[in-house]
């Protein structure tokens, strides 16, 4: 009866945090690019089947109140944190997720974070079929205790990921930094990384977690890595991102399909939005750019004087700290820079028109969309007459 009772409870706190917190919806609006679908997704995500705090379907709710597209359950397959009221089941949060789902419009994916504290660390198993058959024999205790086997032996490390590429899974490096690191050496992409990597089984890595890690975006484009941004939310995000908004990462997929997420995913076509920010590869970096612009050009004769007067409106949620040069002069903004704050038109004029030219090259530094750890996007807009 006890047990049952503590079941309920448990039930009870995860219904009434859905429904106090459904009602919240926000909306992201992040455009689509030149032939791919941008889907809005996070692929890290706890519950109470290892040391998260809600129950599955609340985090359906919260990602329909965010606006997703796509989430991954990846409970922790080493560690039971209410072992006497749920038997260990890996696969019953991605079921739970995938019944409350319903007719919603949300992907599920069933996944689980492989967490061993030594190399290679914590890393996510995404589009697993069997959760449960990744082996964790490294483990001593998993129940409510995190304790791994003295002298544990390689293969038995390499074990679930062995299984997780005989699944079809995609793996990436969660939050790669210093809290679970080796203290007899201070590398963070490790040997045994590398050998996933030669393996091909590691293809991603988390360049957001919560936070930006700049660890882990160098590692990303030494390795040519899938760039991810997620949560890794283990309590009610809500109140962690109320005002603002949860990481994303953003996946440019052919359509709005698991296959397709997976697809995009293995191609590295992604991109994270974080905070006020974009991390991107150069091409997708500028395809979203421009994606989210809507241009429009007046041609005015301003006694005698031949000016453009060039609206611009930002069609996303993003809001874009740009600075614009020319070779004509701009009016109004010092050093050319502006924010195109989301849905609020800006007018750029452009002056001295006096040789009426066919075209104008703007060029755009955009400092809130990284390319790269240390450069910014830098592009152009072409305005005709």
């Amino acid at each position: 009866m006890m047990k049952l009772n503590s079941v309920s409870a448990l039930l009870l706190t995860a219904l009434l945090f859905a429904v106090s917190n459904i009602s919240a919806q926000q909306t992201v609006n992040i455009p689509d690019i030149p032939g791919y679908k941008t889907l809005k997704c996070d692929f890290h995500l706890h519950t109470v089947f290892s040391d998260g705090s809600v129950w599955p379907n609340l985090r359906v709710n919260e990602a329909i109140r965010d606006g997703l597209d796509v989430i991954a359950m990846t409970d922790h397959i080493d560690y039971e944190g209410f072992p006497e009221l749920i038997a260990r089941d890996y696969n019953k949060p991605y079921e739970i997720a995938l019944q409350a789902v319903k007719d919603k419009g949300l992907i599920v994916i069933n996944g689980g974070e492989i967490s061993p504290r030594v190399s290679p660390y914590h890393n996510n198993a995404i589009f697993l079929k069997d959760v449960n058959k990744l082996p964790i024999d490294y483990m001593q205790e998993t129940k409510k205790k995190f304790v791994m086997k003295e002298n544990i032996r390689k293969e038995e490390l390499m074990a679930p990921f062995l299984e997780a590429q005989s699944q079809g899974a995609f793996v990436f490096y969660n939050h790669p930094g210093y809290s679970w690191w080796d203290k007899k050496d201070t590398a963070i992409f490790t040997q045994f990384h590398r050998e996933l990597f030669d393996k091909g089984i590691l293809r991603g890595v988390e360049v957001v977690n919560g936070r930006y890690n700049i660890i882990a975006h160098r590692m990303a484009e030494k390795y040519n890595l899938t760039m991810l941004g997620n949560s890794d939310a283990h309590g009610d995000i809500f109140y962690t991102y109320r005002n603002s908004h949860r990481p994303m990462t953003l996946v440019f997929a052919k359509e709005k399909s698991e296959a397709a997420v997976k697809e995009a995913l293995i191609n590295r076509r992604t991109a994270v939005y974080t905070d006020d920010n974009i991390i991107a590869r150069l091409p997708e970096a500028d395809a979203l750019f421009k994606a989210s612009l809507n241009i429009s050009k007046e041609s005015r004769d301003r006694n005698g004087e031949p000016i453009w007067i060039v609206s611009i409106t930002n069609e996303s949620s993003v809001p874009y700290r740009i600075r614009i040069r020319s070779e004509h002069n701009i009016e109004n903004y010092p050093l050319g820079q502006l924010v195109l704050e989301p849905n609020q038109p800006r007018q750029v004029i452009i002056k001295e028109l006096w040789n009426h030219p066919e075209q104008v090259k703007l060029q755009v530094d955009v400092f809130n969309i990284a390319i790269s750890p240390d450069n910014h996007l830098e592009t152009s807009i072409i305005i005709n007459k």
